[in-house]
């Protein structure tokens, strides 16, 4: 495919994707309506198809890492929580990271018993395992101390209805913690995939499943009643040998396409059509030589707390001392400061 025919297509999705979004603000779902994009059967399926491959393990990498780092977010809380749910534990990406001296109890539930099953344990940490849907869990209110979970979340189709369940299970103070994949996850694949299907079809297909954008994470988590919010994004960026490679490891993970409005079936010269367009729009080429494709997985991490009494608040307006607009003076200011000097007992 020459670049003259690329850029001609990319222009025609562009165009696409502009009618699309302007179409989508004709019309408005009344509130607390819940968008079914997700097939959660089909979900399932495919986490019990990935638990029985006995190479499972070969496809844990990326969310053993992320179950890593959001393990090591716990560690800096210095608190023991007493007790905890991990919600979406899936093998254990996150659990077996969890040390005795942060958390006592851990519930490990996810919706494929196969997954609980094969789950790497924490040490010194009594657990339970139950089978729960992310989607319509129910447990008891106010009995959790920590509630966490590692790249399960984006296939919720009632983000905001787990949340709220979330927030009512746990204790005042209590602090919730999840990473999820972002919107700019898979864009390469993604556009990839849609340029070949304007070229072979003359239409787009949804091959990857939509992701949540990090700027509406922050208003869902606000609406649902966390405060003291901290979410920010990190990327991975990983090569691969072709775009069958990359797609095949999706499948291993149990990450392949959950949307209802999926096409069931990709025909042959459509993928080899869009193995070409990565390549060709994205191929990398290593110091020695050898080629390898790049693919994106964009992570959001968020932090939210219950609401207690004894959380810090802000102090009231019109208590400040010094205006912003002598932001400047900065440094006359801070000469004049009284300086008081402390006895024994104050150090």
């Amino acid at each position: 495919m020459n670049m003259t025919l690329i850029h001609r297509i990319n222009g025609i999705l562009m165009s696409s994707v502009r009618n699309f979004s302007n179409s989508q603000l004709c019309f408005s779902l009344p509130p607390n309506s819940i968008m079914n994009v997700f097939d959660r059967q089909a979900k399932l399926r495919q986490k019990e198809r990935a638990a029985a491959d006995p190479d499972v393990k070969l496809y844990d990498y990326i969310k053993d890492e992320i179950g890593y780092r959001l393990a090591d977010r716990i560690f800096d809380i210095k608190r023991e929580f007493k007790c905890a749910l991990d919600l979406g534990c899936g093998r254990g990406h996150l659990a077996k990271h969890v040390l005795g001296d942060n958390v006592k109890n851990l519930i490990m539930a996810d919706m494929c018993s196969a997954y609980i099953d094969q789950a790497q344990l924490p040490e010194q940490v009594n657990v339970e395992k139950k089978v729960l849907d992310e989607e319509s869990f129910s447990l008891d209110e106010n009995s959790l101390d920590l509630v966490i979970s590692c790249l399960s979340l984006h296939w919720v189709n009632d983000l905001p209805g787990c949340f709220n369940k979330i927030i009512a299970s746990l204790k005042n103070d209590g602090v919730f913690m999840a990473a999820i994949f972002g919107g700019e996850t898979l864009y390469e694949l993604r556009s990839s995939l849609q340029l070949a299907d304007l070229e072979r079809d003359g239409g787009i297909s949804p091959h990857i499943s939509p992701f949540t954008q990090i700027r509406d994470i922050g208003s869902l988590m606000n609406r649902a009643g966390f405060t003291m919010l901290t979410i920010d994004c990190d990327e991975l960026v990983i090569g691969y040998p072709s775009m069958f490679q990359l797609m095949w490891d999706l499948k291993g993970m149990g990450e392949s396409n959950a949307a209802r409005n999926r096409t069931l079936h990709l025909k042959r010269d459509t993928m080899l059509a869009a193995a070409a367009i990565y390549e060709e729009l994205y191929g990398k080429v290593k110091e020695d030589g050898e080629k390898y494709i790049p693919a994106t997985f964009q992570i959001i991490y968020m932090v939210g707390w219950k609401p207690d009494a004894s959380q810090p608040k802000p102090i009231d307006r019109g208590t400040g001392q010094v205006s912003l607009k002598d932001l400047h003076k900065l440094n006359e200011i801070i000469k004049k400061t009284t300086k008081i000097k402390l006895d024994d007992d104050d150090k």
